[in-house]
């Protein structure tokens, strides 16, 4: 029985028995230079990273401010405009405070137009320098107008509608004459002779060649041609020798400035160039 005791007890000592370290050891494993060393190494590194992100914020902001001072737009020029005035124009692209920065702009603009502008068919921005830019407009190829229901109703030398507006134009002339029973935005104009449109696109282009302003362009059941400036009605009758005609026109008409009457050029060819005047009273 005693020997049976024993060797649990012994048992039990071999449980709770752990092993700690001495003195010596303890003294052997403590170095408080090497700790404060790791401490100091950890404390400078964190300085660094804060540092480099300091000098990297600095950095962007000294980059931010010079952009803005550099690339401040104060010089505009605006090309190929005849609808809107330059203002109008420069309106339509510095649109807020970040437009005013070439930069800005040469971003938002790159291979992109401005489009969706009435008469205008795309505008481009072109980065001159980093204080000027040139706004380059491409306008539609408008030919002429009609009034219809109230609305100016302005076409291209295909005939097809392109625009819709409240107030007649200065540049092109209002058509008459021509028979329509209706009028569809972005769709041709439904006539009878749809030749009359490239027609109407020469006649326009031959004038503004020459520098001449008609008010209206009139064609009568046959597709006569009559132009109007002020009291002077023009009768050119058929687009023959319509080049010839006009080029005359830019001679004559100084001469009947102020007059009300039918100039008549019908006849006019190479051979006869036959022009009348036929004043009223």
């Amino acid at each position: 029985m005693a020997k049976k005791r024993r060797k649990r007890a012994v048992k039990r000592r071999r449980r709770q028995y752990e092993y700690r370290p001495g003195l010596r050891e303890r003294l052997e494993d403590f170095h408080p230079i090497e700790s404060i060393k790791n401490s100091f190494q950890t404390s400078r590194s964190l300085y660094i990273i804060i540092g480099i992100l300091f000098l990297l914020l600095l950095g962007c902001g000294i980059a931010v401010k010079y952009v803005a001072n550099t690339y401040t737009v104060t010089n505009i020029y605006v090309s190929g405009n005849t609808h809107y005035t330059n203002e109008e124009i420069i309106d339509m692209v510095i649109t807020d405070k970040l437009s005013h920065n070439s930069l800005y702009l040469s971003l938002k603009y790159r291979n992109k137009s401005i489009e969706n502008v009435p008469f205008v068919e795309k505008m481009d921005v072109d980065i001159v320098s980093p204080d000027t830019i040139r706004i380059n407009v491409y306008e539609k190829a408008v030919a002429g107008y009609i009034a219809y229901l109230g609305h100016y109703m302005y076409f291209d030398r295909d005939g097809i509608v392109v625009e819709s507006s409240m107030e007649p134009s200065d540049s092109v002339p209002q058509v008459l004459g021509l028979d329509f029973n209706y009028v569809i935005l972005y769709e041709k104009l439904p006539v009878e002779n749809e030749t009359v449109f490239a027609e109407i696109l020469d006649i326009t282009q031959l004038l503004d060649k020459y520098h001449l302003h008609a008010n209206k362009i009139f064609f009568d059941a046959e597709y006569n041609v009559y132009l109007y400036f002020d009291g002077v009605e023009v009768s050119l009758g058929t687009r023959e020798f319509i080049d010839e005609k006009i080029i005359q026109l830019q001679y004559i008409l100084p001469n009947l400035e102020g007059k009300n009457g039918i100039l008549e050029m019908k006849d006019f060819d190479e051979d006869t160039k036959n022009v009348t005047f036929e004043e009223k009273k």
